[in-house]
């Protein structure tokens, strides 16, 4: 793509307590091939040296935009990182992971090249991981591929039956294996509920799903979303709030489903 029609792309990475791999997702995101980018890094109230870590970075590449806070949460982390967002389309990537050189290139080529709201993408899952190298990669025992949607052009309803074939899944659920535009979250003021701790990317998603009309699913992955079983997701379970959020992800499924004219 020609560098004078690339569109800005913004990727938005929050940060909590990440000191032993947050410098290689910045490193992954930074050696991108498609280079119109900003890379908002938000740390949320980090205990260790996360800050420091990033403050580096901001010293040397000039596409980083830094900004440290109290400790709020990742939802509330990443509404902040919406509002400070410039670009014409969003990506999102957690600290514990990394990207293929060519993963947003290869989302914005298909956006562009199809006029897409949304493109999704299949993504790594690295499971066993040992240690860290010294070229800042973990070493993977096992990676496998997960994606489930057939490449190709998809317009609302199609992108939605499809989805309700998997509706707990990975593929569909998380941002970081997706490109958005920007111009829809702002004007029909999408954004994360603070309160919810169980598949809040997933509401996020339906929310965009109403407002996108045009999704592109392409084959090729990008993301390597790390296992972890010491991540906050694992090991900050809060039972009672699941079983609550679950209830209200159903009824959510059931009110947009409804307004698709996909549910009688």
């Amino acid at each position: 793509m020609p560098e004078t029609k690339q569109p800005l792309v913004s990727i938005i990475v929050p940060v909590y307590n990440a000191a032993s791999h947050i410098a290689r997702c910045i490193e992954s995101i930074r050696r991108q091939t498609y280079q119109n980018i900003e890379i908002i890094l938000l740390n949320d109230g980090s205990k260790d040296v996360s800050l420091q870590v990033c403050e580096m970075y901001a010293k040397i590449d000039r596409r980083i935009i830094l900004l440290d806070r109290d400790n709020r949460g990742v939802s509330a982390t990443r509404n902040l990182g919406l509002k400070l967002a410039r670009g014409e389309y969003l990506q999102f990537a957690d600290s514990d992971d990394y990207l293929e050189p060519t993963a947003t290139e290869t989302l914005v080529t298909a956006a562009v090249n199809h006029q897409a709201d949304m493109v999704i993408a299949p993504y790594f899952r690295v499971e066993n991981v040992t240690k860290l190298e010294i070229d800042g990669i973990y070493k993977k025992e096992q990676v496998t591929l997960h994606g489930f949607l057939a490449p190709g052009f998809y317009d609302k309803k199609g992108f939605a039956v499809h989805l309700m074939e998997q509706p707990a899944s990975f593929f569909y659920g998380v941002m970081w294996n997706k490109l958005y535009r920007r111009e829809i979250i702002a004007q029909n003021q999408l954004g994360f509920a603070p309160d919810v701790h169980w598949a809040e990317d997933l509401i996020f998603n339906m929310g965009y799903l109403e407002h996108a009309q045009v999704f592109v699913s392409i084959p090729e992955a990008g993301y390597h979303y790390i296992q972890n079983p010491k991540s906050l997701c694992h090991t900050q379970i809060d039972l009672r709030g699941i079983v609550e959020n679950k209830t209200q992800i159903f009824q959510l499924f059931k009110e947009v489903y409804t307004r698709l004219g996909l549910y009688e």
